[in-house]
């Protein structure tokens, strides 16, 4: 069995944010049109494709508009960690042998979608299984979250405020991404006055709802010479579930990051403490809090201080979800794969402008972390990436 090195070659998003026009598998094709194009690969190179999401054959009816016939594929559907665990999976394939270069791509119009009456915001996800005995109750996806916010404000002492400043962090990076959805700047006060959703949460606590797609392309360390630009090499994985019943889930402050996170450190033989930036699944302020304390970044209940004083902005301690996030960017759906695709443009040094991280020396970043978290708080997926 072979072990070879793995790297991510190109990256690419589709046209993002009000995208009334264009049907989900189209923006999948120019995302995987745009990835080829930023690597300089020919289509002909990829033999393994990872979708989900779309089609009642996901992913041969997506391989199929796209013209390909991969020999290695994978569908897995874990929520918004899908991509990162699809990655995992890829990265491990490339690695034995079993794949040359697998193409992830995404695309969906949820927003133009809803906007058409052609769907609706329902996400009960019927009432069958274990969920029927929740559905009843009205126990949206929102109110998980909210659910499990109040329980680390009861339990660690966070306050609204501090989760306020996840908000609005994420739209002070958005401000300098011409690709965002919002980029008028907020204010704590901003946060804390708008509309109530779930409680604690106002509408500013929420992911955006946006169209887009994008599309990432990881190749076997053989095509490297090939490259139109520098590889980000694949270090680390992880990938954990934890529940789908609330009353199953052992502990409400604590995330299935708290298990990827430290597996894909460990494989990538680094620590918190050495990431330059991170990219983190930020539906909800508290995800991204939560999250930040499983990955390691600070201690379990020590998210909200650690959040405080700007260290989530481009220029602070740990510059994190650098585009906006979904909270500001864009969120069509599952949004796991943007947080690759910018975790490689900040690497690679080329984000621009004041959206670019730098280090101390002035350098690009050179190791980033993307954890993706799917459902509510159900599954867990974290890549560590690096330039060296």
């Amino acid at each position: 069995m072979s072990s070879r090195r793995v790297a991510i070659a190109g990256v690419a998003l589709s046209d993002c944010g009000r995208v009334d026009e264009a049907t989900p598998y189209a923006l999948h094709a120019q995302a995987a049109r745009r990835a080829l194009h930023d690597c300089g690969l020919e289509r002909s190179v990829i033999d393994g494709l990872a979708s989900a999401g779309l089609g009642t054959l996901a992913p041969i009816e997506v391989a199929e508009y796209l013209g390909l016939c991969p020999a290695w594929v994978d569908s897995t559907s874990v929520g918004g960690a899908t991509w990162e665990v699809m990655a995992a999976h890829a990265a491990d394939a490339i690695a034995a042998g079993q794949a040359r270069a697998v193409l992830l791509v995404y695309g969906s119009t949820a927003r133009a979608d809803l906007k058409a009456r052609r769907r609706t915001a329902d996400l009960s996800f019927g009432t069958r299984g274990p969920l029927q005995f929740e559905a009843p109750y009205g126990h949206t996806l929102v109110s998980k979250y909210a659910m499990a916010a109040r329980r680390h404000m009861h339990r660690y002492g966070t306050s609204l405020k501090q989760l306020a400043e996840v908000a609005v962090q994420a739209r002070a990076n958005a401000v300098a991404n011409p690709d965002a959805m919002y980029r008028t700047p907020v204010i704590v006060e901003d946060v804390l006055c708008g509309p109530l959703i779930a409680d604690p949460f106002t509408k500013l606590h929420c992911c955006i709802r946006s169209d887009g797609g994008c599309a990432v392309l990881m190749v076997a360390e053989e095509y490297v010479r090939d490259l139109a630009k520098p590889p980000i090499w694949v270090l680390g994985s992880g990938t954990a579930v934890s529940h789908t019943t609330m009353s199953q889930w052992p502990d409400f402050t604590v995330s299935p990051a708290a298990v990827s996170g430290p597996t894909a450190f460990e494989r990538a033989g680094v620590r918190p403490s050495e990431i330059d930036v991170a990219e983190i699944y930020d539906a909800f302020t508290y995800m991204t809090l939560v999250t930040l304390e499983d990955l390691g970044f600070c201690g379990k209940g020590e998210g909200g201080a650690f959040v405080e004083g700007g260290r989530l902005l481009r220029d602070g301690g740990l510059p994190t979800n650098t585009d906006g996030g979904g909270l500001s960017a864009c969120h069509p759906g599952m949004r796991g794969l943007f947080l690759l695709v910018e975790a490689v443009r900040q690497l690679r040094g080329e984000a621009g402008g004041e959206r670019q991280v730098r280090r101390r020396d002035g350098q690009p970043p050179r190791l980033a972390v993307a954890s993706g978290t799917g459902g509510w708080f159900c599954s867990s997926g974290t890549l560590v990436l690096g330039r060296d």
